[in-house]
């Protein structure tokens, strides 16, 4: 199964778009290799990533599901730097890391890494990114190269794997904190009552034994 879902991935244009239905392309691969997924849920490939599929799978070829989209001309995301505020909310929603800016300061989009994906466009506060067709006339894998795919789908990867990073990182920082108060609770509150104190450490110990959980898990 993971051969096939491994194989099955390099035949997907790793815009990790989700109109698919899946969060991102190999989880997409995997549902179609144990048979949950049909062949034709992805807009980007278009018709012809449809036929690569279905020759990797054996499956007959179809057209693509509408309920997920058009094949379209691949799209770059522009954004309009007298509007943008600096929020980094594309920041953090672009799955490739295409999207260079600092809090509060303007942002701009690397044209060559964007992938089109549209998924920086609704969390926008200020409605001021844009899609635009970069290769009018071609769509699908007309559209996209295999190599822009592998870069696309080594950048999510290490995209993931930076998240996983911090995140790991401040929950340490966020434990700690705990941990820190939790030792000497009376001189980090402003309660006084015993056992009010004691309700609260209760309350403090129950998160960090969650937490430690849920991170052994």
């Amino acid at each position: 199964m993971a051969e096939l879902t491994d194989t099955l991935d390099r035949a997907l244009p790793q815009t990790q778009c989700t109109r698919c239905g899946y969060p991102d392309c190999r989880s997409y691969a995997a549902a179609i290799a144990d048979g949950s997924a049909d062949i034709n849920q992805c807009p980007p490939g278009g018709a012809e990533g449809v036929a690569r599929l279905a020759r990797l799978t054996g499956r007959p070829a179809k057209p693509l599901n509408p309920a997920n989209g058009a094949e379209g001309p691949r799209l770059l995301a522009v954004i309009d730097e007298a509007w943008c505020i600096g929020c980094t909310l594309c920041i953090k929603a672009c799955p490739v890391d295409s999207i260079v800016g600092a809090p509060k300061r303007m942002h701009t989009v690397i044209d060559d890494l964007c992938t089109g994906c549209e998924l920086c466009v609704p969390v926008c506060p200020v409605d001021c990114i844009s899609l635009e067709p970069v290769t009018p006339g071609r769509t699908g894998w007309d559209a996209w190269t295999t190599p822009q795919a592998d870069e696309a789908r080594e950048r999510f990867a290490f995209h993931t794997m930076r998240f996983v990073r911090e995140k790991t990182e401040n929950d340490a920082r966020l434990e700690q904190k705990a941990e820190a108060k939790l030792a000497d609770l009376a001189s980090h509150s402003k309660i006084t009552d015993p056992a009010v104190l004691d309700t609260k450490r209760a309350i403090i110990e129950a998160a960090l034994a969650r937490a430690r959980a849920k991170r052994a898990q």
